[in-house]
């Protein structure tokens, strides 16, 4: 018995999140159905991050235990084979047994997109969220200092989180912009339920003068998920990395 690990990308448009569920196709149930024919083994994957519905992944990482004779660098060529258009496994490979993506320590990496122009564009549609009014970069890195470092982020959680604790690190939270396209990229040691898109829902509202950039210590130190701006929309969040010490 060998565990294999998968670096694992896919639109999320069509599916109601990473973890299997009654009300809609995952992408961890698409998953373990085409292993287990790839390999003729019942195969259950264990996720690193269980994405929300409509959010994207260029990395996610999903590991699984298995006897087969595969060698660990090629059964993403033969699993991809199997797989729907929207999900493509990057890369496969054995790590050790007791390695398991929830509980070591990792960063991750998520990008959250705004598409700030007159005139949405379809093309972009599915994967930033539109807004018609103009932001203002620098207020919204003002904003951003507030939040990175080890804070209690209770301010950012949504209700229905499984988390043990509220406190979390984030290393670094980035703004730039490419053309009409506004990237939010933050990195930390880990995310609580609806953590980034509730970080990027108020530094828009701090972008768009709603409340001046300081105000964001304020929404942080409250630890009341009332006071902080709304959850931004799904489909402008991507997981871009997970990265483990290996």
């Amino acid at each position: 018995m060998k565990r294999i690990m998968l670096t694992v990308a896919y639109d999320g448009t069509n599916y109601c999140g990473w973890q299997t569920q009654k009300n809609g196709t995952a992408v961890e149930a698409v998953m373990n159905e085409k292993l287990s024919e790839l390999l003729g083994e019942d195969i259950s994957v264990i996720g690193a991050s269980r994405t929300d519905a409509g959010v994207h992944a260029m990395g996610n990482v999903a590991v699984f235990d298995t006897d087969t004779r595969i060698p660990p660098d090629k059964i993403c060529f033969a699993l991809n084979q199997r797989l729907p258009c929207d999900i493509t496994v990057q890369d496969s490979k054995e790590i050790p047994a007791d390695f398991h993506p929830r509980h070591c320590p990792c960063d991750k990496t998520y990008e959250y997109r705004i598409l700030n122009r007159r005139f949405d564009i379809p093309v972009y549609r599915l994967y930033s969220h539109f807004l018609y009014y103009p932001l203002d970069l620098d207020k919204m890195r003002q904003a951003a200092g507030y939040l990175v470092g080890e804070h209690d982020f209770a301010s950012f959680a949504s209700s229905g989180g499984q988390a043990k604790t509220t406190v979390r690190t984030v290393n670094s939270l980035e703004i730039f912009k490419e053309g009409d396209m506004v990237t939010v990229r933050i990195n930390g040691n880990g995310f609580l339920y609806h953590m980034v898109r509730i970080i990027a829902g108020t530094l828009i509202q701090a972008g768009l003068s709603v409340y001046p950039p300081e105000h964001v210590k304020e929404i942080l130190e409250a630890c009341d998920r009332s006071v902080a701006g709304p959850t931004a929309p799904a489909k402008g969040l991507t997981l871009v990395e997970i990265h483990y010490a290996l």
